[in-house]
């Protein structure tokens, strides 16, 4: 039986467009669509609590109405839907475990493009033992898809193409956790996967004959090791058409860069601790901060 997939909600903006994001997915994955509200914890901001509702009460009705306006909006779709008496990392958190992906909101940076990551998302985005979408509120249907023709229909836009998926990709450090989520977020939207890799060219040294600086012969090599890298991914994902780019530039900037024309991008999360706790790594951290598409963040080994 295929997991289904997680969304967060609280009532907010982006925790809908989390939970329509979802909707979606699991659409496309074949499976349900479970919602997931801790209702001892509200979040700012989100509507009020009325005076003489409960706040169990409230919660229950708000899942009742998010749950049947997914289904009204996706026919097909089977919502299961959950209040838990918990605090909300916990609550998510224990989503995860049963779930092949969860998905939570991030609030837009008022004026430019970018995220707003709460402590709490940046919480369960570091410890989730699944891959983990940040989605910004206000992102849609549209915003997955080319722009579409003048004079289509509204119903007519899951027809028009998706954007391309775009992958992060490290040579020196590939995880198939993470490329086989990206070539099968692309097979399962018929998209285009477009790998990106950045490297840093080493400083030339005049005191040092080891040192040794060609650009175009660098260039080579490291797009050679993209190549070899995914080689047997197309092999098995013979139907998703990829696309590299092979940088010289910093990694978080090159991908922050690419992710305005992308309906998704997908980064890694190294599963490992350190004395401060869980460690998200600075190119995951900046993409979750300033990337212009929704984020898949994939633990990996």
């Amino acid at each position: 039986m295929l997991r289904p997939v997680a969304a967060g909600i609280d009532g907010s903006p982006e925790s809908l467009a989390a939970a329509h994001w979802a909707a979606r997915e699991a659409l496309r994955r074949g499976t349900a669509l479970r919602l997931v509200h801790a209702w001892r914890w509200q979040p700012l901001p989100v509507p009020s609590v009325p005076d003489g509702v409960s706040r169990r009460s409230w919660a229950e009705n708000l899942l009742t109405g998010v749950s049947d306006g997914l289904r009204a909006a996706h026919p097909g779709l089977r919502v299961l839907d959950r209040s838990v008496a918990e605090a909300p990392v916990p609550a998510l958190l224990a989503a995860a475990d049963e779930a092949a992906l969860l998905v939570l909101g991030s609030r837009g940076l008022s004026g430019v493009t970018g995220y707003l990551l709460g402590s709490i998302s940046q919480r369960v985005v570091s410890r989730s033992p699944v891959p983990v979408v940040l989605v910004r509120a206000g992102v849609g249907t549209c915003d997955e898809h080319f722009a579409a023709p003048d004079g289509i229909s509204p119903d007519e836009i899951p027809q028009v193409p998706y954007r391309d998926v775009l992958l992060g990709l490290d040579t020196d450090r590939p995880c198939e956790e993470l490329i086989a989520f990206a070539f099968d977020a692309a097979r399962l939207r018929g998209a285009a996967l477009h790998v990106l890799h950045a490297f840093s060219a080493p400083r030339s040294s005049a005191t040092d004959p080891l040192v040794r600086v060609s650009g175009p012969e660098l260039l080579a090599e490291h797009e050679n090791a993209v190549v070899a890298t995914l080689r047997p991914w197309c092999e098995k994902f013979p139907e998703v058409p990829v696309a590299e780019s092979v940088v010289n530039g910093r990694a978080a900037g090159e991908l922050v860069r690419a992710s305005a024309g992308a309906a998704l991008i997908v980064v890694g999360r190294r599963e490992r601790e350190t004395r401060f706790g869980t460690y998200l790594g600075p190119v995951a951290h900046a993409v979750l901060h300033h990337a212009g598409c929704s984020v898949a963040v994939v633990p990996h080994a």
